[in-house]
């Protein structure tokens, strides 16, 4: 069986990507970024590549067998000036700089449509790993409550239309106020964001009101960017005073999943799966 190709960024996924792959019998080739290299990814077999390395990324996926590719993990958008690039990262830099002007998920459609061309099968993480899909319903904790109901639907109405205009995949409502909607900065940034405001307008510890709603955004390229939460999403959104996190079912990612229900419940706050027709 031809392994798996993953170009990896930070964080849990991609090694949750290829720890499955090496359990399931597949394998794991791994081509870690420069600036975003993740020592746990190391014991994989792989390399370590440029961001502008394209012609070699290709090559290297090639010499190693793989015709199935996934990109998982965190990677900043680049400063474009000061990237080094190979040859084919010169012959693609034009689509790239243009893409790029109209947003992340133009920006990615474009590395799709080259790997593509050069006959790999691009799939999405949850392709994959479909243990990591999130589930419709309660998750961990207790049910939302009808105001809190309220929240997820109006949180994931706003962050459906901020996800339209590629800005970006989560929201946060407390008593039907838009306390925040995420950016370039990140979840979070912005669940820190969220600690700054005035204690009128918002849950605290000890008072737990509002919820933070990741989903994708509207006709995104989900093989590459779809929301990803894990542990410390959990740790942000208790240290927020927030009620609970929601992700939209079969839309977002869970990583490390049981640890992410106990956090939860030890933290006192709920995470649940809504239908993806709520908001649109």
């Amino acid at each position: 069986m031809a392994p798996l190709g993953i170009i990896a960024g930070l964080g849990d996924l991609p090694v949750a990507i290829a720890e499955n792959a090496v359990e399931t019998g597949q394998g794991a080739y791994v081509l870690r970024l420069k600036g975003f290299d993740d020592p746990a990814l190391a014991k994989f077999p792989g390399d370590l590549v440029g961001l502008g390395e394209v012609g070699g990324i290709l090559k290297k996926l090639k010499s190693a067998g793989c015709e199935e590719v996934v990109f998982a993990g965190v990677v900043k958008r680049p400063d474009f000036g000061n990237l080094k690039l190979d040859v084919k990262g010169v012959t693609l830099l034009p689509k790239v700089l243009s893409a790029a002007k109209k947003g992340d998920d133009a920006l990615l459609r474009v590395l799709v449509n080259e790997f593509e061309k050069q006959g790999f099968k691009v799939l999405g993480s949850h392709e994959v790993h479909r243990q990591l899909l999130a589930p419709e319903g309660i998750i961990a904790g207790q049910h939302p409550t009808e105001e809190e109901m309220h929240d997820i639907e109006h949180a994931a109405r706003v962050a459906s239309a901020a996800g339209a205009l590629d800005i970006g995949q989560g929201a946060v409502v407390c008593n039907g106020l838009v306390l925040a909607v995420e950016a370039q900065e990140g979840t979070d940034a912005m669940l820190d964001r969220c600690v700054a405001l005035p204690e009128e307008i918002r849950g605290t510890v000890d008072s737990r009101k509002g919820v933070l709603v990741k989903r994708p955004k509207p006709g995104q390229e989900l093989r590459i960017d779809l929301p990803t939460t894990g542990v410390s999403t959990v740790e942000k959104v208790a240290a927020a005073g927030l009620a609970g996190l929601a992700v939209e079912a079969g839309g977002a990612l869970l990583l490390n999943r049981r640890k992410m229900i106990e956090r939860a419940e030890d933290l006192g706050i709920f995470i649940y799966g809504f239908e993806p027709e709520i908001g649109e």
